[in-house]
């Protein structure tokens, strides 16, 4: 499989970056690194769409000034690329997530994480928010979803914070072999990865479900999320603006959700709900 790598210069870098990639999420693009002067952004060659790349609606807005140039590139050169522009980032006071050549810190919760072409690295906010609800909240004996994997890194964290049996999903078959790569290197015994959606969950229930999704995928599920979490279940949610966190709120309480707090961060969101 080849990819498509495009280089964007953005003007301002803030908030265009932000919202480049959520517009980019939308139609197949799945990594991205922010770098000084712009993003680098990757989507495979099969689900890259011209007509749909060029009427996204920050390309009209004066309010953005972007350029980019685009390349293919074998999947086989992921890594090396990579290994550039990963840089080891911390959570908290205690948890840093690394790539394998990086050298080990001490702290209680060493996380690696082979980033290869899987968004969620800690990179992004939302999987850094996601990361801080994991560190804030208790996952002792409980039984955990991680709904949109990506690289398996939230499933992993929860696991090292007691989860005592998890599952991740994810639609895409690179994060998929990803995820199951980074669970057996960070030696979790307990995660179960699986491809599809959310049609997986089916007669499945959780203690605790983790989605860092994009916003109209998660106003779809949240239904299912609801169906398959247990009694005082909770809920977190994260791959949309603050601008769309009442629209999620009314969704979760639409189905017998409530709000309980945010986490907001260059104004992405990862927001928390109880059933």
């Amino acid at each position: 499989m080849n990819y498509l790598e495009f280089q964007f210069h953005l003007l301002p870098l803030q908030p265009t970056s932000d919202i480049l990639v959520a517009e980019l999420s939308e139609i197949g693009f799945e990594s991205f690194v922010e770098h000084e002067h712009g993003l680098t952004a990757y989507c495979t060659e099969d689900d890259f769409d011209k007509s749909q790349f060029e009427d996204l609606f920050i390309f009209s807005s004066d309010n953005f000034k972007i350029t980019w140039s685009s390349k293919l590139v074998a999947q086989q050169n992921w890594n090396a690329a990579w290994e550039k522009s990963f840089d080891p980032i911390k959570v908290g006071d205690d948890c840093i997530v690394r790539a394998p050549f990086h050298e080990k810190e001490g702290v209680t919760y060493d996380l690696v994480i082979e980033p290869k072409m899987s968004f969620g690295t800690g990179h992004h906010e939302t999987t850094h928010m996601m990361l801080s609800h994991i560190l804030d909240n208790d996952f002792q004996g409980k039984k955990v979803l991680d709904m949109g994997c990506g690289t398996g890194v939230l499933a992993i964290l929860a696991e090292k914070r007691g989860a005592i049996e998890l599952e991740a999903i994810d639609i895409d078959n690179w994060c998929y072999q990803n995820s199951i790569e980074n669970s057996q290197r960070n030696n979790c015994k307990k995660i179960k990865v699986f491809e599809g959606d959310s049609s997986l969950l089916k007669n499945r229930k959780y203690d605790i479900i983790l989605a860092n999704i994009n916003r109209n995928i998660l106003l779809e599920d949240i239904p299912h999320y609801v169906n398959s979490l247990n009694a005082k279940g909770t809920l977190f949610l994260s791959g949309f603006y603050l601008s769309d966190l009442d629209t999620i709120s009314a969704k979760c309480e639409s189905v017998g959700l409530q709000f309980e707090k945010n986490l907001e961060n260059n104004n992405w969101v990862a927001a928390k709900y109880v059933f």
